[in-house]
Parts: C-alpha cells; structure tokens; sequence
C-alpha cells in the first residue's frame, strides 16, 4: 500500500501564492486544513487520535478529523493519516504509535510499515536505528499520557574550542576563543557515497588539527552534522549512507567517541545539524526558535520558547510538503513531495530546468548552485525565479510544520542561501503566511544571519554545545 493507492479523492488544492517554476505544487498545509473543513462539514465527523511513544519514555500526542466511514471520500482517510503520522514520526520521533481510530485504520497503518517499501524505510530507519526497535502500531481507546522531557543545549563560549559543521558538500570549522572567531576554514568534500569510513575519519581530523594550531590549547570540541546522534553514538546519517551495515558498526557507531578519545577525552559533543541552526537562533533571539539549514539535504532544528531542546528526531527532510501524487521523490527514501526536494541545493538543480538553466548535466550540486548565485548576482531573472521557488516552498513548508512545532521565529541559513537569493527567498515566504495563513503572519518571524554566518554559522554554535569540564589538551 501507497499513500497514493489509499485514494485522493479530496482535491488538492492550489496555492494562493504560485511557486513560479512550480505551478502544480500542492501545499500540505492548505490540504489539511482543507481536509479537515470537510470532515466537519459533514457534520458528524470521525476522529483520530495518537501518541508516539519514545525510548527515553517521552509520549507525544496528535489527533485529527476524518471523514465519516460513509462519505463518498472516505477513502482518502488512510492516506491522509498515514501522512500526518509521517510528519510526526520524522519530527517528534518515535517507535511505537497508539493510535485510537475508526476500526481497521490501525491494521491497514501497520500493514504499511511492514509491506511497503516507503513504510519499511520508516520503520527501519525511526523505529530500527533510533529506536532500536521496528515501528509498532498498537490499536487502542486509551492512550498513554503525554509526556515531555527536554534538555538545556550548548551556549558554552568559554575558552578556547573548536566548533565544526559536517554537510554534505562541505565541512566547516572554527576556532573560537572566548566566544570569538579567530579562524575558520571551509572544505570541499563528498562523503554521501564513500564506502570507507576511514574518509570521514581523515577528512574530520584534518578540520580538527588546523584549527587547533589556531589556538594555544584546544577546551572543547562541538560538532554539527546530519542525521541522529545519542551520547555521541551515530544512529542514523547520510554522511555515511555509502558505509556498508556491519562496517558501520564497527567503525561509524561510535566513530565521534574515538575522536573524543584522539583528542585525549576533551569534551566533546556532537549534535544534529539542525538543533544546532535552532541553537544558532536561540542565541541571537529569544526562544520558540525553528532552525532550517538549506544545504545538500535540509536539516531542521527546534528550540522550546524556555530555550531547551526536546529528544525529538527532527528530521524534516523526509517530511512530505507537496501532496500531488507525481510530486519529486527523494531518492533515499523513495517517498514523494519531501522536503528535501523542496529546500536544499538537490531543490535547486531541480528547478534548473524549468527555469531555463542550461548547466552540465554531470556539473555536481554546490557547482550548479554557484553558477546560480552567479546569475543571481548579474541580475538574471532565471535565477530570480529559482529563489522565488524556493520562497514560496520556505512558506508553505513553515506552515505545515507549524502543527507539530510551537514556535515564533525561523531561523533561515545554509548554503543556498548565501547572497542575495536568500532575502528574496525570506520576502517570498512571508507573502505566503501573509496570504494564505495571516494567523501565522502575525506571530512568525523569518530570520537569517549574515553572510558569515550563513556559511559557518553551525560550526560556530556547535563549539558552544560542550561544557568545560575536563582538562584542555595542546593538540592531538
């Protein structure tokens, strides 16, 4: 079973603001507000309700109108529920969902996460690697009570640290002092489809030493990078995607443990990339901060209005934004419309060709997205379109994922929008919260730092995440 095989018979439905080079994008925002609006027009609508359950003992809790088992649209129920468990699975986290719904909903939820390969890629990868434990659909009338934990994250500017950000295209480092920059470097690198980890291993150590004989000691390390890390444990991560499972074990798992061990047991702690950009955020603003970093994939980040971070997952890039059916697929996860295809440089050579961008076809992303930022610069309107584009999806995705994260700023940074794009970008997104969610508009705030620290922003935040409490090393 397919979300698309479930039936859409709801009809999608059309922005109020237009992505230029994407007129048959359809916003999951506005299909659920809009699926919701019928269920209660029918005037007796059914009702969902769940609770992802966490390993840490963390229950959050979501629930939704549906449309009545007999109304001709019913059929659409499946795939929309499926959709916003989706949306919360990658957000929130979790491995098993309880799940109070109208009678076979929960058989056929689980039959997806078994059968289908876009449900199996669920369950394995938030249930299995994160969790360590498959997806689990538990079909109940009483839920478990919801329950919140958090954690206070970084703003450790004392002495004398190293911050790094691993993306997918580039590695950036930093060395601080004190809270301020002394030096900074950004490497080229391609570590998505490198079977050796001894790749990673070399090119981080050689990040780490050259911004060590930047300072008269070495206090902390803080890294930033994507996927899920646990006490310095990697879980999940497509910066070793190409690592096969049982080298990954033994040589990625526990990859940044040995690396704080190499530098003599400093303190050191590694984060995801996005929680690190909300922590960016936090620091330069109060808090309720949504972090999204536009770079080879798209993290996301999120930072509690009292300036602590929940052990959510928070990864957003698989979370679908375009509910058409012939949407983009991400080409790890096979599923359609996920953000990934929507905010990152992948988006960017997408739009290529609907802009009219002539580029070689086996030119890599961060080259094809430079060519762009050049056109940008000389005034093309094609390259304009592009960022409006991306403006428009910035919006739409804010809003949607505006129902599982409380926040009322967003802080906007990453490689794609370096330069003048990335305001046109900001301007384009608040249009669409202007006229299509004015509620949002009147509480959100999108946020981009300088040009700096767009780039190194990360790298910066990520050496604040450790505390200093063990003795400070000359160099490893």
């Amino acid at each position: 079973m397919t979300t698309q095989d479930a039936g859409w018979s709801l009809p999608l439905v059309a922005p109020g603001v237009t992505p230029v080079l994407d007129p048959f994008f359809r916003p999951a925002a506005l299909a659920w507000r809009a699926f919701r609006q019928r269920a209660r027009d029918t005037g007796r609508p059914a009702h969902a309700r769940f609770a992802l359950e966490q390993k840490d003992g963390s229950v959050s809790h979501l629930e939704t109108e549906l449309l009545p088992e007999t109304d001709p649209g019913a059929a659409a129920n499946l795939g929309m529920l499926e959709r916003l468990v989706k949306l919360a699975l990658w957000a929130r986290g979790g491995f098993r969902i309880h799940l109070d719904a109208p009678a076979g909903l929960a058989e056929r939820l689980a039959a997806h996460y078994r059968d289908s390969p876009t449900g199996r890629f669920d369950s394995e990868i938030v249930g299995e690697r994160v969790h360590d434990h498959p997806l689990e659909v538990v079909a109940t009338a009483h839920l478990p009570s919801a329950r919140a934990t958090a954690a206070s994250l970084g703003g450790h500017l004392d002495g004398c640290r190293i911050g790094f950000d691993l993306g997918g295209s580039d590695r950036k480092v930093a060395a601080i002092i004190d809270g301020r920059v002394v030096w900074s470097e950004e490497t080229e690198w391609d570590p998505y489809h490198q079977p050796d980890p001894q790749y990673h291993w070399d090119g981080i150590m050689d990040s780490l030493r050259k911004a060590a004989a930047h300072l008269p000691r070495v206090d902390a390390i803080g890294g930033s990078a994507a996927g899920v890390y646990v006490d310095n444990q990697v879980r999940f991560a497509s910066l070793f995607r190409g690592v096969a499972p049982d080298l990954f074990e033994r040589r990625v798992r526990n990859m940044f443990r040995d690396l704080r061990h190499a530098w003599h047991d400093v303190p050191f702690d590694v984060a995801n990339d996005g929680d690190v950009t909300a922590l960016l955020g936090s620091l330069l603003r109060d808090g309720g901060v949504l972090g999204i970093a536009l770079g080879t994939s798209t993290a996301g980040g999120y930072v509690t209005a009292d300036g602590s971070i929940a052990p959510w997952l928070n990864e957003i890039a698989f979370v679908p934004v375009d509910y058409r059916p012939d949407a983009p697929r991400d080409e790890w996860s096979g599923d359609y419309g996920c953000t990934v295809q929507y905010l990152s440089q992948q988006a960017v050579g997408r739009l290529l060709a609907p802009a009219r961008i002539a580029l070689g076809p086996g030119l890599p992303l961060p080259l094809k997205l430079k060519k762009v930022q050049a056109l940008m610069l000389a005034g093309d309107p094609r390259a304009e379109d592009i960022y409006l584009t991306l403006g428009a999806y910035l919006g739409y995705a804010t809003a949607h994922l505006a129902s599982v994260y409380d926040f009322h700023h967003v802080l906007v940074l990453g490689r794609v929008t370096s330069g003048s794009g990335g305001e046109v970008m900001l301007d384009t997104a608040r249009e669409v919260l202007r006229v299509d969610f004015p509620e949002l508009a009147e509480r959100v705030k999108f946020h981009m730092p300088g040009e700096i620290d767009k780039r190194h922003g990360q790298a910066i935040a990520a050496a604040s995440l450790p505390a200093r409490d063990a003795p400070a090393v000359l160099h490893a």
